[in-house]
């Protein structure tokens, strides 16, 4: 059967979109969806404490946003282009977006700042997207952390106060051009907590990529392509997931960006969970059936996005569509700094 992106489309009005986060991250709200019985409950967020059980591992991405925004110039004309950074691929070499793209021709040369940091375009991609290959003297990521901007999505138009609330609290390891926003509602405190009531935490690395900007533009979703992006589960991570799995624990995931990486890994070998690391294109949608995952958190998604198909594909599409119409009609907060739901 093949399905269409309309058929994940929905009405959101504008004003639902949070522009800044809350002023404490718990006390975001938390949407509690039951697949076996379609039930929902209206929550806060701490009270995920009691969706979580003894034995169980919550799985959270441990990737720390870049400030990976640069506003450069060209040397030759003075026209101004915006870089966002999206992917390391080696050494100096990184995939971009630019804008606007028309002026980034193969060739072109990009200073940033006081010229420390210059760059030259050495491949055209799809949608603005290039290959550009940086110059410099130092060490790149203070050089980046003094010139670059945190790259916040498109809808939100308020500036940021203090760029540590579009990390999570546990973020550690640098590469993304997007944080995984699931991770945003835990606080030190609530992790610890959690801890203590016998819940596993345990950790993953995925830098989310140009996949979290690039809308899905056909008609038919089977053939939308995803972007790769790297991820890693280390051997101490693996081995207490097996541990939970084996003792009949539940594998709780923290966004969209866990459940890919796990899912990666249990459909490479076989519904088994090893120590991996490597790049993912996996693009779950309804038919997809789970091979690791018994739970999650995730925010609330944009209208006919990659993320609300994997939350379909885990719900069921009508579930998914009628827990999303009630998350508008009650006025919950959607995108990086909304509100949360929790899908058993």
């Amino acid at each position: 059967m093949v399905m269409s992106t309309e058929d994940f489309d929905f009405d959101l009005p504008e004003k639902l979109i949070a522009q800044t986060p809350l002023k404490n991250r718990e006390t975001s709200r938390l949407l509690v969806v039951e697949q076996a019985t379609g039930k929902m409950a209206d929550k806060h967020f701490t009270d995920i404490l009691d969706e979580l059980h003894p034995g169980d591992a919550l799985v959270m991405n441990d990737t720390r946003v870049l400030p990976a925004r640069l506003h450069g110039v060209k040397p030759d004309t003075g026209g101004q282009l915006e870089v966002l950074l999206l992917v390391n691929q080696e050494g100096n070499r990184w995939e971009t977006l630019i804008k606007p793209a028309r002026r980034a021709k193969v060739g072109t040369e990009i200073h940033f700042g006081d010229g420390r940091l210059k760059a030259k375009v050495v491949e055209e991609l799809d949608h603005g997207g290039r290959i550009i290959d940086f110059m410099y003297e130092g060490v790149f990521l203070e050089i980046l952390e003094s010139l670059g901007e945190m790259p916040l999505p498109p809808y939100i138009k308020e500036q940021l106060e203090d760029p540590e609330r579009y990390q999570t609290v546990y973020a550690k390891e640098n590469g993304s051009a997007a944080a995984p926003t699931a991770g945003l509602h835990f606080t030190k405190e609530l992790l610890q907590k959690i801890e203590e009531k016998g819940v596993k935490l345990v950790y993953l690395t995925l830098h989310v990529g140009l996949g979290t900007f690039r809308p899905v533009s056909v008609e038919n979703v089977d053939e939308h392509e995803m972007h790769r992006e790297f991820y890693r589960l280390t051997e101490e991570a693996a081995e207490t997931l097996r541990e939970v799995k084996a003792s009949g624990g539940r594998i709780v995931a923290v966004g969209t960006t866990s459940i890919r990486t796990l899912e990666t890994i249990g459909t490479k070998f076989e519904g088994q969970l090893q120590a991996d690391s490597g790049w993912t294109d996996i693009f779950i949608y309804p038919g997809y059936e789970f091979k690791i995952v018994d739970a999650f958190s995730t925010n609330f998604h944009l209208p006919k996005s990659t993320l609300v198909m994997l939350v379909s594909a885990f719900l069921g599409k009508e579930l998914t569509m009628e827990a999303y119409a009630h998350a508008v009609s009650e006025e919950y907060r959607f995108f990086s700094f909304g509100d949360a739901m929790f899908v058993k």
